[in-house]
């Protein structure tokens, strides 16, 4: 089984696939993206409601499930029950959705209060751009960019760098190891996971390290994986995957050159390693190179066929292909 899948953590992401919707409601509305509708001259509301929604990770407490549920049933269009469950509690969350439940009134100018009440709360900036956009009112990018300039360890700073980079996937690339985790870690329940890869990596090399890392990312904390796979690579100078993980978790949807810089010269040392041109091939395609990825994708599935990390290629590949036909 890939490791990709042995690792489990699929519940983990919940924390960036809960904000995940609200990108996909930008990008998917009438062709229109961020950068466009920030520089809009008119007045009027666009269609619907701004979407919604919370980084809760694994939280199971009364608060954390009725901010889920007041989520969804905000979605649906039900305001009203929405409102009366954000209006049980007191936090940020709480406030965000509280305001939206009330769109469009009142909404932006809350949203406004509140970020100048706490500038450098990423859920209150990223909700502040997604109100100014649907209001068509003041410049949602400036929100966006506090997100990432705040608190860039979060899924709500991922979900703003693809507001601000419509043109780009969705989310950043992730590093894929060519092992698996331990039976022991994959078969605990997904909201002790991270815990236990950590302490693995405490006590480990290389491989649990870089599994650490891996959580991280799935989590939603590009920079603390970042750290994790940096932490790897200068400990294991020449393990060809730990070098890989540092060149893609150095990846920035504003500065891309960086992660090139350590990731293209290990295709000269290791040309024959599925983990260097298959990781190419993913930062290729994350600024929007698809040749290039598919040509990368290609000397991956080839230099060691039956490798975990050909397998992922080709299926890459064959994604690529399906999304063209």
């Amino acid at each position: 089984m890939p490791a990709r899948r042995r690792i489990a953590l699929l519940v983990a992401a919940v924390a960036a696939a809960a904000v995940a919707v609200v990108a996909a409601a930008i990008l998917s509305s009438e062709g229109d993206s961020a950068a466009t509708s920030a520089v809009a001259t008119s007045p009027e509301l666009r269609e619907g409601r701004p979407p919604l929604s919370f980084a809760i990770g694994f939280r199971s407490d009364l608060e954390a499930r009725d901010l889920a549920r007041g989520a969804a049933l905000y979605g649906r269009g039900d305001l009203a029950a929405a409102g009366a469950l954000f209006a049980k509690h007191d936090s940020l969350e709480a406030k965000v959705g509280a305001a939206f439940a009330e769109w469009p009134n009142g909404t932006l100018d809350r949203l406004e209060q509140l970020s100048k009440l706490y500038p450098k709360v990423a859920v209150v900036q990223l909700h502040l751009g997604l109100a100014r956009l649907w209001a068509n009112e003041g410049d949602p990018l400036e929100a966006w960019h506090a997100v990432l300039d705040s608190e860039p360890d979060t899924p709500y700073a991922i979900v703003a760098g693809n507001l601000l980079h419509p043109d780009l996937p969705r989310g950043l690339p992730a590093f894929i190891p060519s092992f698996a985790a331990s039976d022991a870690i994959a078969g605990l329940p997904p909201a002790r996971q991270l815990a236990a890869l950590h302490a693995a990596a405490a006590h480990g090399g290389v491989r649990e390290r870089l599994l650490y890392g891996v959580g991280l990312q799935r989590v939603g904390r590009p920079v603390s994986a970042a750290r994790a796979f940096d932490e790897a690579a200068r400990r294991y100078p020449n393990d060809v995957e730990a070098q890989v993980a540092g060149a893609v978790g150095a990846f920035d949807k504003d500065a891309p050159a960086r992660a090139f810089g350590r990731l293209g010269p290990l295709t000269r040392t290791y040309p024959d390693e599925p983990t260097v041109r298959f990781h190419l091939g993913v930062l290729l395609l994350w600024t929007g190179r698809v040749e290039g990825a598919e040509h990368q994708f290609r000397l991956a599935a080839k230099a060691q066929p039956d490798s975990p990390l050909a397998r992922e290629a080709k299926r890459y590949l064959e994604t690529n292909r399906r999304a063209r036909s």
